[in-house]
């Protein structure tokens, strides 16, 4: 039996526009005067780049090379309290064994005489006193030499410090060296810290203020009625306005208001962080699926029913996911607000490069690599199982 065959019409072919080449080359050739004006702009030189090549080869060799450890002398150490005054005076602590420091009186006035007796270190080495205030500074006083039992005395006046109440430490330097941290790594350590928690508190504050805002600048909710039409394009305005600024600026600003330091930063990261978040927020309200608006609508539920039903239940994970990542970019952000005097370990970074201190500048760039990496590794796991 012959099979018929049956004849499929082939799919319209839809004509491709053509391109002429006389457009084509004006293109190009537009092009070419924009790269051309713009090379000239920037004044782009790759033959400096070649022979000024020798001159960076110091500081890229400091910062392969932080300054993260170090040797220091093995140092034995004993310290007593004295006071000013009487009134509230630290009680001196008992006599232990080992190394210890006697006070012939744990109250006396600047300029009066104090002795200043040590028992128990290492024999026949070399020490020094050091004097500690009431604020935590340190300063270090007169040399002094252990004799063959360990003992030393001196008679000095007393420095005049900060504050009532001290305390006065002998430190011996012992033979042989150790590893430890270096100087920059522990600033640079402490500075860290201070920039994610930084970066924290800005975002949460943030968080406050954009949750409620983007309520305001979305269409889909407030496009009902005149008076909420007016208020979602001054809310989107307000919201353009606000991130167009950059947060150094506003870094630079809020220093002047709130004082130089950690809290400028918080301000800072936080005004910029409201504009973006509440944008975020806003265009994710925008993309919900309207079907269960209108079902709760339908019901006769008030405005605030509808967002408590209808549209929070959508938005929550999208705007934890969104918050952290914030905090993310917030702790980047928090470097380059410490070098106006926000804090962190910007800050102590822009330091080290105008005392021309690279290796622990390498410490601080270290540091802020590694902390950026941690975050961003963490914050992909939470939206990951958030989303």
């Amino acid at each position: 039996m012959a099979h018929e065959t049956v004849s499929r019409p082939l799919p319209p072919t839809i004509p491709r526009p053509q391109t002429r080449p006389w457009t084509l080359a004006l293109l190009v050739l537009g092009l070419a005067l924009v790269y051309a004006y713009g090379w000239k702009v920037t004044q782009i030189d790759i033959g400096q780049l070649m022979t000024n090549a020798h001159l960076i080869r110091p500081l890229v060799r400091d910062l392969i090379r932080p300054d993260v450890l170090s040797w220091v002398p093995r140092t034995q150490s004993a310290s007593a309290p004295f006071s000013y005054s009487a009134e509230g005076a630290p009680a001196p602590a008992p006599p232990a064994t080992g190394p210890r420091l006697l006070l012939s009186t744990p109250v006396a006035q600047p300029g009066q005489p104090l002795q200043i007796r040590g028992e128990g270190f290492a024999p026949n080495r070399p020490g020094q006193l050091i004097w500690t205030d009431q604020s935590g500074s340190s300063a270090r006083g007169s040399e002094f030499r252990t004799d063959a039992q360990g003992r030393f005395t001196l008679t000095l006046p007393v420095p005049q410090m900060i504050g009532t109440h001290h305390r006065v430490t002998a430190e011996i330097t012992l033979e042989g060296r150790q590893l430890r941290p270096s100087v920059a790594a522990k600033l640079v350590f402490g500075r860290l810290v201070e920039t994610v928690f930084l970066a924290l508190m800005g975002t949460t504050l943030a968080v406050i203020f954009a949750v409620p805002v983007s309520f305001l600048g979305a269409r889909n909710l407030m496009a009902r009625s005149p008076l909420g039409t007016v208020v979602y394009y001054v809310v989107r305005t307000i919201l353009n306005i606000a991130r167009s600024l950059a947060p150094l600026i506003m870094a630079t600003v809020v220093a002047g208001w709130g004082g130089i330091g950690p809290f400028a930063g918080v301000l800072a990261l936080a005004l910029h962080s409201i504009a973006s978040l509440g944008k975020l927020y806003s265009e994710q309200i925008e993309s919900i699926d309207p079907g269960p608006i209108e079902a709760i609508t339908a019901t006769g539920a008030s405005a605030l029913q509808v967002i408590r039903y209808a549209v929070v239940p959508q938005i929550v994970p999208p705007f934890i996911a969104f918050t952290i990542y914030r905090w993310d970019i917030n702790v980047r952000m928090s470097t380059v607000i410490g070098m106006v005097g926000g804090g962190g370990v910007g800050f102590l970074l822009l330091q080290f490069i105008n005392l021309l201190q690279w290796q622990q500048a390498a410490t601080a760039v270290w540091g802020i690599t590694i902390v950026v990496a941690v975050m961003d590794y963490l914050s992909a796991v939470v939206r990951e199982r958030v989303v």
